[in-house]
């Protein structure tokens, strides 16, 4: 696919997605489009592991968009957390979405782990460097409320997807951001297919328009968003999944990795052939990318 058709393809999939929401009326808020979305969605999502018990809406803010759910494995006593953030262009998506949730508790509750997934407030409510604020903030909650979970503080890993992947990775890059939110130090992060590790170069570049609707032309922004440029020292273990088939997600990995090594970081960058959406979807099924996300795992100490 050549790139002019690829970001055709993506921009349709974008627009389309937003367009289907259930209610799609100009007097219902995004978030009540959400809502709506993922009620509709919830009779397609996997069934969850037996005994799993799920605690929903739980509010880490006064804002109705800061709430997380946590999934929770039977007897769960000092357990490791995967700590999940959604995707969705920084203007929509829900923490309770199928491909966010299904495949990942399936394989990781068994093991033992808690699985959190978060809201965060969207665009244009928030710009991306508040809703970085937002997942610090959900961090800081969850990790003081762990022992009520039956979690270890010490032990959660962070994963994105998208727009969750930028929002890790700007975490992961400056971890003083999560730190000013109350949060501790977590053991590494999952960056999952982020194509704005680097916004200035982003927006200076040829991109589709939905970076302009989310980081318009402020360029303090830009700097301020971006994970490449807010690396200064060694930051949190990263691994940056990154799909071979895109034109914009591997490079931007590779440089932030080479980055963040010079500092004496931990960044690897695993490329695979799959597209955007598979590699948020499909984490958590048998193969050897999961397998490759559990050996990260294992190498900071999840487990």
């Amino acid at each position: 696919m050549q790139t002019s058709t690829a970001a055709k393809y993506v921009t349709a999939l974008l627009i389309g997605m937003l367009l289907a929401l259930p209610g799609h009326a100009a007097n219902q808020s995004l978030r009540e489009r959400l809502a709506q979305r993922r009620t509709a969605a919830a009779s397609h999502a996997l069934p969850l592991p037996a005994g799993t018990r799920v605690e929903r809406d739980i509010p880490y803010g006064p804002d109705p968009a800061q709430r997380l759910d946590v999934y929770l494995p039977p007897h769960a006593e000092h357990a490791p957390v995967i700590f999940m953030v959604h995707g969705g262009a920084w203007m929509f998506g829900d923490k309770g979405s199928s491909g966010v949730v299904s495949n990942k508790a399936a394989h990781w509750l068994p093991a033992g782990c808690i699985v959190m997934s978060i809201n965060y407030r969207l665009s244009p409510s928030a710009n991306p460097v508040r809703q970085a604020d937002d997942v610090a903030k959900a961090l800081a909650f969850a990790q003081s409320k762990a022992p009520r979970w039956g979690a270890d503080p010490a032990r959660f890993v962070l994963i994105g997807h998208s727009a969750g992947a930028h929002l890790v990775s700007l975490l992961s890059a400056d971890p003083a951001i999560a730190m000013r939110q109350g949060a501790q130090p977590w053991l590494g992060t999952v960056s999952l297919d982020s194509a704005a590790y680097n916004v200035v170069q982003l927006m200076q570049s040829h991109h589709l328009g939905l970076y302009d609707r989310v980081f318009h032309a402020d360029q303090d922004l830009w700097r301020e968003a971006s994970p490449t440029l807010r690396v200064t020292r060694a930051s949190i273990p990263m691994l940056l999944v990154c799909s071979s088939r895109r034109s914009d997600s591997c490079p931007q990995a590779e440089t932030f990795a080479a980055k963040a090594i010079a500092l004496d970081g931990h960044a690897t960058v695993l490329p695979v052939d799959k597209t955007h959406r598979e590699i948020n979807q499909q984490l958590g099924t048998s193969g050897s990318y999961t397998d490759a996300v559990d050996s990260f795992l294992d190498t900071i100490g999840l487990k």
